[in-house]
């Protein structure tokens, strides 16, 4: 998704406006606790109650930094895929993006992963968490891969003439088309034509 102009500054965290300081140590149980609970069952299933007991605290301790449960699963899977899906250095942006996307297809398609789709159909009904997603998960990830483009336009390999946004789009849309409409298949050969076409265009090759 695009950066729109006028929506640059970056949101304080829903943790941040709740008041207190958190503790690290329940953060950490508590983001833990939610990510075992991911890989077990889908978001709807989850409760507050779950995180809470799995995690070894109250509720009262999450609603303190979290109005609800939506909000404590964006930034455990924030954290998880910061952890699983690295920015690759091959020397070749066009490998750096390939070998990037089948992380990511990785990590989308994994027990964790699959709720991603979640998050976008609350999305739809919950304004408010929705600019969150955009400005605490969005933008950071989409941030992390311009350095392979910044990169790329550096080391010659890539016209800096093009805009950018756009085939950010190109590579990492057809992904989340999928993801969603389940149409067609995510794997490693599919991430490398879909790069290919990317950086290579439509037209016919002489």
């Amino acid at each position: 998704m695009r950066k729109h102009p006028g929506k640059s500054r970056v949101l304080t965290s829903v943790a941040e406006k709740r008041g207190r300081p958190r503790s690290s140590e329940s953060t950490s149980a508590i983001l833990e606790a939610t990510l075992r609970l991911l890989k077990e069952h889908a978001l709807r299933d989850i409760t507050i109650e779950m995180i809470a007991k799995s995690a070894g605290v109250g509720k009262t301790t999450i609603y303190k930094w979290w109005p609800n449960k939506a909000f404590v699963a964006l930034e455990a899977f924030g954290l998880e895929m910061r952890r699983d899906v690295l920015i690759p250095d091959t020397g070749s942006a066009e490998r750096d993006f390939c070998e990037q996307l089948q992380s990511v297809i990785k990590f989308y398609t994994s027990k964790t992963g699959r709720i991603f789709s979640q998050f976008l159909a609350e999305c739809q009904s919950d304004a408010e968490f929705a600019s969150q997603f955009r400005e605490r998960f969005l933008l950071p990830r989409r941030a992390a891969v311009q350095v392979i483009w910044q990169r790329g336009v550096a080391r010659k390999q890539i016209d800096r003439t093009i805009d950018m946004d756009t085939v950010l789009d190109l590579i990492y849309g057809p992904m989340i088309f999928r993801l969603l409409a389940g149409h067609a298949p995510l794997n490693a050969k599919e991430a490398s034509g879909i790069v290919a076409a990317a950086f290579r265009g439509f037209s016919p090759r002489s």
